[in-house]
């Protein structure tokens, strides 16, 4: 058993397309009233990649029109959720960990720490680090994380959804990671562990 879990937030604890008017809804309707310089195609497209990807990182890949950019960051820097939202089955195994769980997760502070609230799973945590994408990686809060915390790379597990984020820098910092992809979206991916479920986690050592 590991001692410590970095832990990712959407789509890992909780699935963000259940919940998509709430969580993007607003967003995607201020979008459509911009010039984001693209086709409606594209568009639909960047919708999608929003749902597991942070929107600085979509925008870029769409080359959006700065003036939309802006508008859209000012929008996502006061943007909190006020609904409640709700964990997956697969949650169980991951509050049931013995050990230190921290989130990380990529995105805008009062927005990320407000889907916190709203699933109801602040005290299942002892540690929350909110990533801001304009200046760091998660690859720099996993180092921040392993001094905070007194960890060595050895006794942590990274767990997350996406191989190209938080897989890919634990894997460069020498820590275990398990891939969570319950629709396949990896066919081969670089990860110490790949699974569907969370069932086996506990018992990773």
């Amino acid at each position: 058993m590991k001692k410590a879990y970095f832990i990712d937030l959407d789509n890992t604890i909780y699935f963000t397309r259940p919940h998509v008017d709430i969580l993007l809804g607003p967003l995607y309707s201020l979008l459509e009233k911009e010039d984001l310089g693209i086709g409606k195609a594209d568009f639909e497209k960047a919708k999608e990649d929003m749902l597991s990807t942070p929107f600085q990182k979509v925008a870029q890949q769409y080359n959006f029109k700065s003036d939309a950019v802006s508008k859209a960051m000012t929008y996502l820097k006061e943007k909190v959720i006020t609904t409640p939202l709700a964990v997956h089955k697969e949650y169980q195994y991951i509050k049931a960990l013995k050990g230190i769980k921290i989130i990380v997760t990529a995105g805008f502070e009062k927005n990320q720490l407000s889907k916190i609230q709203m699933l109801g799973i602040a005290d299942d945590f002892e540690d929350v680090y909110v990533v801001d994408v304009d200046k760091e990686s998660k690859r720099d809060a996993f180092l921040k994380l392993l001094t905070k915390h007194n960890l060595k790379p050895e006794e942590v597990l990274v767990i997350g959804d996406d191989a190209n984020s938080e897989i890919k820098y634990g894997l460069e910092l020498g820590i275990d990671t398990f891939l969570f992809d319950p629709n396949g979206r990896f066919s081969e991916p670089k990860t110490t562990y790949h699974g569907k479920t969370f069932k086996d986690l506990a018992s990773i050592n």
